[in-house]
């Protein structure tokens, strides 16, 4: 039996969250979506909520997403293999396909749907639309043979981004669901990791904050204590000293990124509980790393 909080406790609870609301009524909060938050049928209803509560006191959020596991079903479901090399999937042109009928059309019509069910006007976009995210082959360096680059099909980088259609969408209180495919110059289709998109799109927009929910804690410690307030130098002496390793790296890299390039602050939070969001942007406690800007 779930005990109800005492009136006092929530007004408290709302107290709380007014400083914040004042202090980022107006401001752009990205967020990148992933990890269990996205699989799970409770907590993809409270992300939506959380999204929808903050645009409706008057922040701006724009959502990011992946869909990697989404991906795996269906290339199984259709017999494709998966490739990867260096950890990177090999996106050949049937990939892409996949990969495009996945991002742009199931997992990014879901998320519109979950967040206007909620009571958002939710609108779904891939870079291709107005060509908003310009891209190009992504080569990789060979680890085996120093100097040679690796082609590993139709995988982006990002050239540019154009703000505009998300300042527009933002100006009608829309809130845009973005799936990370980008166009090139020849109109080529590329699928682009979603943590460097979330970045960028948060670089260009000057957005106040990058919210990145994972399946972890957040940033931790070599004891595997929680970490939260600390700046890029000492990020970048955890990873010199072998504290941030593996699979972590990406997503660090991209926050670092956004906080270096005027993002004010970047937020790793664990998407597993129950209003990651609200409680990380609206509460004294949060529930994940905050990396601040300097």
């Amino acid at each position: 039996m779930t005990t109800k909080p005492a009136p006092a406790t929530k007004a408290g609870v709302l107290t709380e969250a007014l400083p914040y609301i004042k202090r980022f009524h107006d401001r752009t909060i990205v967020v990148k979506y992933g990890g269990n938050a996205m699989t799970d049928d409770n907590l993809k209803q409270c992300f939506a909520r959380d999204v929808v509560l903050l645009k409706l006191v008057g922040m701006n959020p724009v959502v990011v997403h992946g869909g990697g596991p989404q991906i795996e079903n269906l290339l199984a479901r259709v017999g494709k293999k998966a490739a990867f090399v260096q950890g990177m999937r090999v996106t050949d042109a049937e990939t892409m396909d996949v990969v495009e009928m996945v991002l742009g059309g199931q997992v990014n019509k879901e998320i519109v749907n979950l967040i206007n069910q909620q009571g958002g006007k939710a609108v779904g976009l891939t870079g291709k639309d107005g060509n908003f995210i310009r891209a190009k082959k992504l080569l990789i360096e060979n680890l085996e043979k120093p100097g040679e680059m690796l082609d590993i099909g139709q995988v982006g980088e990002i050239v540019s981004i154009d703000p505009g259609l998300i300042a527009l969408l933002d100006s009608g209180d829309f809130i845009p669901v973005i799936a990370p495919i980008g166009v090139g110059s020849e109109g080529e289709t590329y699928n682009i990791n979603a943590d460097v998109v979330a970045g960028k799109i948060a670089e260009v927009l000057k957005a106040e904050k990058l919210v990145m929910l994972t399946n972890t804690p957040g940033v931790l410690d070599k004891a595997g204590n929680l970490l939260t307030g600390i700046t890029p130098r000492e990020i970048d002496d955890m990873v010199a000293d072998g504290t941030l390793s593996g699979g972590m790296l990406p997503k660090i890299g991209s926050a670092l990124d956004a906080a270096r390039s005027g993002v004010k602050s970047v937020h790793i939070i664990d998407g597993r509980v129950e209003h990651a969001l609200l409680l990380e942007i609206l509460t004294d406690d949060g529930v994940g790393t905050l990396i601040k800007s300097k």
